[in-house]
């Protein structure tokens, strides 16, 4: 359906993207939000048990899913923002009401007429008690930030006004605010294969000779350039994007060391093997990418073989991780699996895979963290469901006798779990990026 999104012409690692106008994305946006509306969310609340959910926000300080849901007109909430979404029961539709003086787009009207009820919690109370629902979902979650967007002042206003029998009635909304956020709808899924493919080839540009000049070049230039080519295609980046260097004479880097202090104006020569992090958001939806190059040494026509393997070795670690999917089970189950298949493959492994979708460190079970390998309470609790992204983040450190010292395969690449099992959603890195030296 989307196809007309992305026209590339791909000659060499050049990239040329055709990118929507603002009006034209806008109706993108609009009609995936209408399509999840009325084919979605009526199955989340049915599979959560919320018939009545509320969120409530204002101007500047949105509740993370709210601001989803928000038409691609509104760029922020206006003064207090209240929805109200209620499904009757035995109803396969979701009332989508705003008490709001203002209808949020096309997708959810105005109940609210501030000339007969002055009172905004005073028509949302109304609005409820006619309704008259079984569970009032709030956003308020423990574990999931994304899930918690109802602040200390809307949440102590709201229920200084609601009536005693109605409190009861509360529970918070987490599961359907993480199964809003997570889920990925066949129109969204049509624009994020686009979008990845899109991601690997700034990436590729990135490492060519169209970037870097062994001897000349620093990671902080190849940094930059990434940053400023998603700008000037209309895109934007979700975090700052890094590119590591792993060298025969140098030390390997600890995780915390390479992130926070990076590589900085070290100059890439031949024989470096190089890798970036990089992710970029475009019509709401978010990468991320973990991918090497090696800089060839005068002569060399191919990467040494102990780096190819060393390669092979990442691609293992990810089948492993994605054969060990399963719907039902938790982030928790899924990595302890995996991290004990891998060392019975002698691997020494290390999985940190989180969702992704509408935001880039996203809402769902969380597999595993760099710093908590054996498991992630809360998050990491929480089960695996279908139609969900993930972005399948991992290393393995291998030892390189060549080198005399271990070095660490990074490899990032999105992931759609879906029905029918587990697929890349545009492919994976399976050979190393070549640099000629001259």
């Amino acid at each position: 359906m989307y196809k007309f999104l992305f026209l590339f012409l791909c000659f060499g690692f050049s990239l040329n993207a055709q990118i929507l106008s603002e009006k034209n994305r806008a109706e993108v946006i609009d009609n995936i939000l209408q399509d999840k509306f009325e084919n979605l969310l009526p199955d989340l609340m049915e599979r959560t048990g919320i018939d009545m959910w509320v969120l409530i926000s204002r101007e500047y300080n949105e509740d993370p899913v709210l601001k989803t849901m928000l038409p691609a007109t509104w760029l922020n909430a206006r003064r207090r923002t209240i929805l109200v979404f209620y499904k009757p029961k035995d109803s396969n539709l979701v009332e989508r009401m705003a008490v709001a003086r203002y209808n949020i787009g096309d997708n959810i009207s105005s109940v609210w007429d501030k000339e007969k009820e002055p009172d905004q919690w005073k028509a949302l109370i109304d609005l409820i008690a006619e309704k008259n629902p079984s569970k009032i979902g709030l956003n308020y979650s423990e574990n999931f930030a994304l899930a918690d967007g109802l602040v200390k002042t809307d949440h102590d206003e709201f229920l200084a006004n609601l009536p005693d029998a109605m409190k009861q009635k509360i529970v918070s909304a987490e599961d359907l605010a993480i199964g809003w956020i997570e889920t990925r709808t066949p129109m969204e899924m049509e624009l994020y294969e686009e979008l990845v493919a899109t991601t690997h080839a700034i990436i590729a540009e990135a490492f060519s000779s169209n970037v870097i000049t062994p001897g000349k070049t620093t990671s902080e230039e190849v940094i930059w350039w990434m940053r400023q080519k998603v700008t000037d295609l209309g895109l934007e980046t979700w975090f700052h994007p890094t590119v590591d260097i792993q060298r025969k004479e140098e030390k390997l880097k600890d995780h915390i060391d390479a992130f926070s202090n990076g590589y900085g104006e070290t100059v890439i020569q031949p024989g470096d093997l190089l890798h970036c992090d990089f992710g970029i958001t475009y019509l709401r939806l978010n990468t991320d990418c973990q991918q090497h190059a090696y800089v060839l040494k005068a002569g060399e026509t191919n990467a040494p073989e102990y780096l190819v393997e060393a390669l092979s070795k990442g691609n293992l670690l990810q089948d492993i991780l994605t054969s060990n999917f399963k719907t039902g089970d938790s982030g928790n189950e899924i990595l302890k699996r995996s991290l004990y298949q891998a060392k019975e493959s002698g691997l020494k492994p290390s999985i940190y895979t989180h969702p992704l979708g509408l935001y880039g460190h996203s809402a769902g079970t969380t597999i595993g963290m760099w710093d908590s390998q054996g498991g992630v309470p809360g998050t990491g609790d929480y089960q695996l469901f279908p139609n969900t992204v993930f972005a399948i983040e991992l290393n393995t450190t291998i030892a390189i006798p060549e080198w005399n010292k271990d070095i660490r395969i990074m490899l990032e690449e999105a992931g759609f779990w879906g029905e029918e099992g587990f697929k890349y959603v545009n492919d994976r890195q399976t050979e190393l990026m070549l640099i000629p030296s001259n």
